[in-house]
């Protein structure tokens, strides 16, 4: 397994750009976006082998199959963690999209979509939005809102 970053963000500022770190092996390439995650914990849950905070580096792919990575990296809600298989490219989004609102206002959404953020728009296959227009990081949740109580 290899670490490198992720294709270089076209903002230098770093409350801004994307810092995505990517993580690969022959079969399957995982990114996390650390500024995107709300720690809801799927992945270490899930998957403790290939994924362990208390470790450096804390994602280590050999520690499971690519496709039951995958299924792991598919639960986290925000998008924070993202795969691209070898094979194909890039990772299917739900069909049909939904969209579901929790208690505290926050929307998880999951299928193609396309989101305007300070950065342009970006395409992605699963995300929490803000639902109290609270968040510094517009459209996502980053939880400085009631919404993300």
């Amino acid at each position: 397994m290899t670490e490198r970053p992720a294709e270089p963000a076209q903002v230098t500022d770093t409350n801004t750009a994307p810092q995505k770190k990517a993580y690969e092996t022959r079969e399957i390439t995982v990114t996390y976006e650390a500024r995107r995650c709300l720690h809801a914990a799927e992945c270490v849950r899930g998957l403790p082998e290939v994924f362990d905070v208390n470790r450096r580096p804390w994602i280590r792919l050999d520690g499971a199959p690519a496709g039951r990575v995958a299924e792991v990296v598919r639960r986290c809600p925000t998008g924070a963690l993202q795969y691209a298989p070898a094979d194909n490219g890039a990772e299917s989004p739900d069909r049909p999209t939904r969209i579901t609102r929790t208690p505290a206002g926050q929307l998880i959404v999951r299928g193609e979509l396309t989101l305007d953020t300070d950065e342009g728009q970006r395409a992605e296959t699963r995300a929490v939005l803000c639902g109290c227009a609270r968040s510094r990081r517009q459209p996502y949740c980053d939880h400085s809102g009631p919404c993300g109580q």
